[in-house]
């Protein structure tokens, strides 16, 4: 079990053993990763593999005035009960926190139905969502344990990818890892390493989005040198493009996005063999942010 599952496992332990307003709700996935204690506590529940109705008893135990953390894998926790989210929480106007694992590719050798490339998309389709996509097991803790002392909706992503360490500490804000004069990267969750190594010698400023939902608008302006923009998100390709272009409504501005490509890749394979296919490693990175930003800078005359 990668870092961050195992973290949440632990903590969601001691938080429900400590919190009586809490509750978990789980569909299978992790179950057994839990201790004896926590599996014997009634506020522990495992509905199966029943996803709509996982959703749908943390969206009755919310209206009852707890305090529901539902968990499964990505694919099965957002995509599948979808509908459930929308009208079981959105409409009901439950909060809940759901914590998924696997990400967009990082159970790939299991095939595409534990791929969850739209899981953001999908949620920020819907209103009052915090998203946060934590690049390391210390700011997965610490979201999940700000998350269960609040009230509202939110999403906590987990991977099997991780930075080398964590690199952000609480906030809703972007972190500023560097600063440069020839353009902006921003980039979420546990890409960063990749997206540090590939900028390595370039002038440009990079952001660290552990949280991506509220957007944090006011960072990328008053990082801003010049208006050239590359997103790189571990999920679909432009997810958050309207934000940045919300952002710099009144800037003329020239955007890259690089995510997971619409197209699906038939390949079983591991999280490393799919990350170099779309171009999200290293090198794939350094080609792209090349090719972008010097072209950008050729047009005007830099």
């Amino acid at each position: 079990m990668n870092a961050m599952r195992q973290r949440f496992a632990a903590v969601v332990a001691q938080l429900v053993a400590d919190d009586e307003r809490l509750a978990a709700v789980f569909a299978d996935i992790t179950w057994d990763k839990l201790d004896s204690e926590a599996r014997h506590n009634p506020r522990f529940i495992n509905v199966g593999i029943r996803e709509q109705l996982m959703i749908d008893v943390a969206g009755g135990l919310a209206l009852s005035g707890m305090r529901p953390i539902a968990h499964t894998f990505a694919s099965f926790l957002v995509e599948r009960p979808f509908e459930q989210i929308k009208i079981g929480l959105n409409h009901q106007e439950a909060g809940a926190v759901l914590v998924s694992a696997g990400a967009s590719y990082d159970l790939a050798v299991d095939g595409r139905t534990h791929e969850s490339p739209a899981d953001v998309p999908l949620l920020a389709t819907l209103p009052d969502w915090t998203i946060s996509v934590p690049g390391h097991a210390d700011e997965a803790e610490a979201q999940l344990r700000s998350a269960a002392a609040g009230s509202h909706l939110e999403y906590i992503r987990l991977s099997t990818e991780s930075n080398s360490r964590a690199l952000w500490h609480g906030g809703d804000g972007f972190v500023v890892l560097r600063r440069g004069g020839n353009g902006t990267v921003l980039v979420a969750g546990p890409l960063a390493d990749a997206v540090l190594s590939a900028v390595d010698g370039m002038d440009l400023t990079v952001l660290y989005a552990a949280r991506i939902r509220p957007f944090d608008h006011a960072a990328l302006r008053a990082t801003l040198t010049t208006p050239d923009v590359a997103l790189v998100e571990p999920y679909l390709t432009g997810t958050s493009a309207a934000e940045v272009a919300t952002a710099l409504r009144d800037v003329p501005h020239r955007l890259l996005s690089v995510g997971v490509p619409l197209g699906e890749l038939r390949k079983y394979g591991t999280p490393q063999e799919h990350a170099a296919a779309y171009g999200l490693d290293t090198a794939g990175l350094r080609k792209r942010f090349s090719a972008f930003f010097s072209t950008m800078h050729a047009l005007s005359g830099r």
